[in-house]
């Protein structure tokens, strides 16, 4: 079973231990953190900056559907919108990858074979992450079996919540074992943490359990991504990799809808991890609207044009 970085090992030797060390964390100054993520907001990114980065930012994208009414029809359009999103212009880039529920992970994984696409599949009974161990870790062996490249877990919020650090770590632990090569990345919730030191927390304590991405959201609650969740957790996997020599992938994930606030992201990755982190490996963009529009602003770029939402299909 995967172990925690050697410069942590003692800090995950027990709960009082693991306790210590995420309470010992610096506390965040809330006030200063969200006029950061708000200042850097204001940059702008003007014509062939602006171009490459709508490029960037579609490469980035993890187009999801996670309804119970999806069908294979409809991952199977999913899939084709992710290889070709522009199909009047082949030189728009390919969106990272499709992200489903495991039952629809096989028709993911025929549908996008050859394409360099990603499958990744939720799991662990996401979204609420409400099941025993064994359900949860089943979860993880069916998209794994089906051939997902990525597993998307959730954490158990309550026992985080209540304190129960070492009942979260071990969890990450269990499910990163059962990935094999597929790459894990950790939900938090971030709109039910309530407090940037709980955020602060968990993704530490999702780094030092073997995450290869934190992962802000499920899109399922009424908080999702924010900036200054945002900020926060790119500093955190910094100072990660600053201190351990690992690099782990961020994920804000819900809410995302316009390429103003793709931009305005990238613009946080850029200046608080820097460019190792603009890359699709290390960062990605949990969404199903975003697409559209990113679309749209491409085509203004080339066209001079707006073409409007009747140009794209609808998810």
């Amino acid at each position: 079973m995967p172990t925690t970085a050697p410069a942590f090992a003692d800090a995950t030797a027990s709960e009082t231990a693991l306790r210590r060390f995420l309470h010992g964390l610096p506390g965040v100054d809330a006030v200063g953190l969200e006029a950061r993520a708000a200042s850097l907001g204001t940059r702008s990114i003007k014509t062939t900056a602006k171009a490459y980065a709508i490029d960037l930012a579609i490469s980035m994208i993890d187009l999801t559907t996670l309804e119970g009414a999806d069908t294979p029809g409809k991952v199977r359009a999913l899939a084709a919108k992710a290889v070709n999103p522009d199909p009047t212009d082949r030189t728009t880039p390919r969106t990272a990858a499709v992200c489903v529920y495991p039952d629809m992970a096989a028709t993911a994984v025929a549908a996008l074979a050859g394409s360099g696409v990603k499958v990744a599949s939720v799991a662990t009974a996401f979204p609420a992450g409400r099941a025993a161990l064994d359900v949860k870790l089943a979860d993880v062996r069916d998209a794994v079996a089906a051939g997902a490249d990525e597993i998307d877990m959730v954490i158990d919020r309550g026992a985080f919540l209540s304190g129960r650090y070492l009942k979260v770590y071990e969890e990450i632990l269990a499910v990163k074992a059962e990935c094999g090569t597929a790459r894990l990345k950790v939900i938090f919730e971030t709109g039910e943490l309530s407090t940037y030191d709980n955020i602060r927390r968990a993704s530490w304590l999702g780094m030092l359990a073997g995450a290869d991405f934190i992962k802000t959201s499920t899109g399922k609650v009424g908080t999702n991504a924010t900036p200054a969740n945002t900020l926060l957790m790119l500093e955190a996997v910094r100072d990660f990799r600053a201190q351990t020599g690992v690099q782990i992938g961020v994920k804000p994930a819900g809410g995302i809808r316009t390429s103003k606030d793709a931009l305005k992201f990238l613009v946080l990755v850029n200046e608080t991890a820097g460019e190792d982190w603009l890359d699709n490996h290390w960062f990605r963009f949990g969404a199903s609207s975003l697409l559209n529009d990113l679309l749209m602003q491409r085509q203004k770029l080339s066209t001079g044009r707006y073409s409007g939402p009747d140009y794209v299909t609808v998810d």
